[in-house]
């Protein structure tokens, strides 16, 4: 998420005591007719995977991810399948050298062992309806303790009206859902092609209504191949390009949050098992209980608790490939650095390294060369890092808004790096062009692609506030705050340090920045050069006047 600080409070850690405790629970295993049919995994067969729940000592984790998943249900790759690895000589994206399309994430965030589809919930909220019209009774996971909203009487009859896919587990006769996901919220595979008018933009479509918390779901084929191609996608592989809005009760969360996306087309054009490559800061607790992962899309999207539609609007960009390549190497390199990450020798910092420019740094990596948009001002920069450094007594706060005023757009706002993406993309699809593609891999781009859909996805109603359009500048970001930063809700998270003896290799020398930039310090010079030289020149050109006043 890009926010514009990182506060923190003594408010308890999440932990997930209460489900824990139900996910360890005897289950039934009897199937229930509504058993998915669906059994595809992001790029991979779900069969490649097999779930674990709680504390699996036994299982092929690095044991930075274990600590961080403690109390946590996810699936791991099965025996003797491959899995993702990486270089311990290098950081991040840099570790493309070796990537093996084939080789598994070492972790999905699945939360729970147990997927249903095609299910009713009833309007009293208590009984799910299956497709042959039998009932089985039915409850929700609790709310963490630091989670400030929660399903209210509007979620309930919000998914009362339509089919639902739900990750869960079966408690004797009860099923207890963790996340519910609206099986109508997919692609409109039927839909006639609707490009981009003259007078319209993606910046447009993601700002249209505020942001569309409220707003009716949309799919909308912008651009496609071929007349017809849209009934053809099935079996194809996608590459998303994920936009969450600003949060409606958090003023250091107006930037928004993005990801990029894998998955597999299929004939109802369904997206719930694609797969979300989320990267969150895990050195703090987050408040709804979110950890940076590969996450199913309707996990990320419709926890109870973490899901990002709960509390704000969202906009997908949808890339489907004839070929798989290319999907499969920015899932390949994501996986490796999401290994990276939980090793810390990456680290999560709010401007130079959030959830936006990690993505970035995929697919330049890869080759794809996403135009830059610059950065807003390196002198203002500079001159706000001695604002703030002098106003807040620190050098680190100085520091920090240096980051945010001189880090490069793309790499800093979801929202710019979403409208720089989508513009790119439906160019290359448009013209062919291959100038921002510089690798063999991504110059197939615009002999593969087949369509390019928008996707906006409403905020489900809960007891959270309306979210908004996220923004596209700073300016804009203190326009859309309220003015009086005494004002600002601001949500408080805690810490989540990765203990000194899990920590390794590049771990133990982190990329730390100056605190006192360059720029900056050249400017304070330079400042007080002309503190010492106008004075100077004020006094000769006062005692030239002098001499032309005295009279000989």
């Amino acid at each position: 998420m890009w926010r514009i600080s990182n506060a923190v409070s003594g408010l308890p850690s999440v932990r997930w005591a209460g489900w824990l405790l139900l996910a360890c629970s005897p289950v039934v295993l009897a199937a229930q007719p509504a058993e998915p049919a669906n059994t595809s995994l992001g790029l991979y067969d779900a069969g490649q995977f097999r779930p674990v729940t709680a504390d699996c000592q036994a299982c092929l984790l690095l044991p930075q991810a274990r600590w961080y998943f403690k109390g946590e249900t996810f699936a791991i790759p099965d025996a003797g399948q491959p899995v993702t690895l990486y270089a311990a000589d290098k950081r991040g994206a840099d570790d493309v050298a070796a990537l093996d399309p084939q080789a598994l994430p070492g972790l999905v965030w699945t939360g729970t062992t147990r997927q249903w589809e095609n299910v009713r919930l009833l309007a009293d909220g208590k009984q799910l309806q299956w497709p042959d019209g039998t009932t089985t009774p039915f409850a929700i996971v609790p709310k963490i303790p630091t989670n400030l909203s929660y399903w209210n009487q509007d979620t309930q009859a919000f998914y009362s009206q339509r089919p639902l896919s739900i990750r869960g587990e079966q408690v004797g006769q009860q099923i207890v859902a963790r996340s519910l996901w609206p099986q109508d919220f997919k692609l409109n595979l039927q839909a006639p092609l609707e490009p981009l008018q003259a007078h319209e933009s993606l910046q447009q479509l993601v700002q249209f209504e505020h942001g569309g918390a409220r707003s009716a779901y949309a799919s909308r084929l912008l651009w496609q191949k071929t007349p017809a191609v849209a009934s053809q996608l099935a079996g194809k592989a996608v590459l998303g390009i994920l936009l969450n809005g600003a949060q409606g009760d958090d003023d250091e969360a107006h930037g928004g949050h993005f990801a990029l996306v894998t998955g597999v087309m299929n004939a109802a054009g369904d997206y719930g098992n694609w797969l979300v490559n989320n990267y969150y800061n895990l050195a703090t607790h987050s408040e709804k209980g979110i950890i940076s992962a590969v996450t199913p899309m309707d996990k990320y999207m419709a926890d109870l608790n973490s899901g990002q539609a709960f509390y704000r609007p969202s906009y997908l960009l949808v890339a489907v490939f004839s070929q798989p390549a290319i999907p499969a190497h920015v899932q390949a390199l994501s996986n490796r650095v999401q290994q990276h990450f939980y090793r810390n020798d990456l680290v999560y910092d709010l401007a130079r390294n959030n959830c936006t420019g990690i993505s970035m740094d995929v697919l330049r990596h890869l080759g794809w060369q996403v135009p830059a948009r610059g950065a807003e001002s390196l002198l203002k920069a500079s001159a706000f890092y001695w604002y703030a450094a002098i106003s807040e007594h620190s050098l680190q706060q100085g520091r920090a808004m240096y980051d945010y005023l001189s880090t490069e757009m793309t790499r800093l706002f979801p929202a710019v790096a979403f409208d720089a993406i989508g513009n790119d993309l439906l160019h290359i699809a448009r013209t062919a062009d291959r100038k921002t593609l510089t690798s063999t891999a991504m110059q197939a781009m615009p002999q593969q692609l087949e369509a390019i859909y928008f996707v906006r996805i409403p905020q489900i109603p809960s007891s959270r506030a309306n979210g908004l359009a996220p923004v596209y500048s700073f300016a804009q970001y203190l326009q859309q705050a309220p003015a009086d930063r005494s004002q600002w809700k601001i949500i408080p998270v805690t810490p989540n340090p990765l203990p000194a003896h899990l920590k390794d290799g590049l771990a133990l020398t982190p990329e730390k920045p100056a605190l006192v930039p360059v720029p900056a310090m050249l400017l304070l010079i330079g400042a007080m050069g002309m503190a010492g030289f106008l004075p100077c020149v004020v006094y000769r050109r006062w005692c030239a006047w002098r001499k032309t006043r005295i009279k000989p």
